[in-house]
């Protein structure tokens, strides 16, 4: 059996972190995975999943120091494929697979927006650097065709570029009255309040700040729940104080129980406006949750009739709290799973990875 080692930047609870460990779960090969830094949350469940996991302490993005280490630790485990995940993995992980003499190389591309990648400004040096070592590599998979379009408008030949969208696992978002009942409790919320949810890393590029907002002037039984952890987490609370939300806001911080928190919102925002995929709103239609959304590829390139509960709305505060109104007039309401949800199942991006992997093998 083949045997694949897949490279990531790090194993904080994020969407690619999650997406890998999905998706190691299913290939039918020995996965075995190593990060460069912070084994977190995520580098816990895939151990307790069976996966070995290899931290590289690696400190910080001029550390070459770890190049060796991952070409040594790419060389002894003997590895057909080496996979890389986000920015700094691709770059190290790329020539570190060549180093220890590996050709099948392949790197999935999950953030790289028009102007900025993994929340960072992209500058000539940055996009040099990655074009550079995007030629060590055998294939380049996007996660989505915006991401697609991006990387051939960059340069990067559409022979190597392969789209394998996001999958999830629905069944695991299904919605659960227990669930509901359960998280409200652990975290105050009231059971007649009006639940907004919104998840992702509380970084800028999120926009969580246009979402506090926007709840800020809804009415008094709306609250809004936010999952996640990053540095804008001591701002949002500040800007909730000023606002006068605070009692209306709860801030999870890091929350492995994604699906137990979906299914105690009524509605879910999305507020970023560049997104490579968004994961999130898929999960959110998969818990039976009405949608608004500023940016969601995975959502705007399919037929409106596969996402009926998505809705895109504006990017201001304004906007966004009209929109939610809109929303609250009809009611809370669980909707039927959509047809977006099941196209984009994790089984099947599994299989459409292991073709990629089939075709750069031969």
């Amino acid at each position: 059996m083949r045997r694949a080692l897949h490279v990531i930047t790090g194993l904080g609870a994020g969407g690619a972190e999650r997406q890998l460990r999905a998706l190691v779960r299913r290939l039918p090969l020995v996965c075995d995975v190593a990060t460069l830094t912070n084994p977190g949350a995520v580098a816990r469940e895939l151990r307790g999943d069976g996966v070995r996991v290899a931290h590289l302490g690696m400190a910080g993005n001029r550390d070459v120091g770890a190049l060796p280490r991952l070409a040594r630790l790419i060389r002894d485990g003997r590895y057909d494929i080496v996979h890389t995940h986000l920015y700094r993995a691709c770059v190290y992980g790329r020539i570190a697979a060549r180093m220890a003499g590996v050709r099948a190389v392949v790197a999935t591309e999950h953030s790289l927006g028009a102007h900025r990648i993994e929340g960072r400004p992209l500058t000539p040096g940055t996009r040099a650097l990655y074009l550079a070592t995007e030629r060590l590599g055998t294939a380049t998979v996007a996660v989505s065709a915006t991401v697609a379009g991006r990387l051939r408008a960059w340069g990067v030949p559409d022979r190597r570029i392969h789209l394998v969208p996001n999958g999830i696992e629905p069944d695991r978002f299904r919605y659960d009255p227990a669930a509901r009942a359960g998280v409200r409790a652990r975290f105050g919320v009231p059971d007649d309040a009006v639940v907004v949810g919104a998840v992702g890393r509380l970084v800028p590029d999120k926009r969580f700040d246009v979402v506090v907002r926007a709840v800020a002037r809804l009415p008094e039984h709306v609250w809004l729940v936010v999952a996640g952890e990053g540095p804008e987490r001591a701002a949002l609370g500040a800007l909730a104080g000023r606002l006068g939300l605070t009692r209306r806001l709860v801030l999870t911080g890091a929350c492995p129980d994604v699906p137990g928190l979906l299914s105690a919102c009524d509605l879910f925002v999305s507020a970023s406006e560049e997104e490579t995929f968004g994961l999130a709103v898929l999960e959110a239609l998969a818990a039976g949750l009405p949608v608004l959304h500023v940016a969601c590829p995975a959502v705007e390139e399919l037929p409106r009739h596969e996402a009926p509960g998505a809705r895109r709305v504006g990017a201001g505060p304004a906007d966004l709290a009209d929109a939610l109104r809109a929303e609250l007039a009809l009611g809370v309401r669980r909707l039927s799973v959509p047809e977006a949800v099941r196209r984009y199942g994790v089984d099947r991006a599994a299989d459409r990875l292991m073709a990629v992997y089939e075709g750069v093998c031969r």
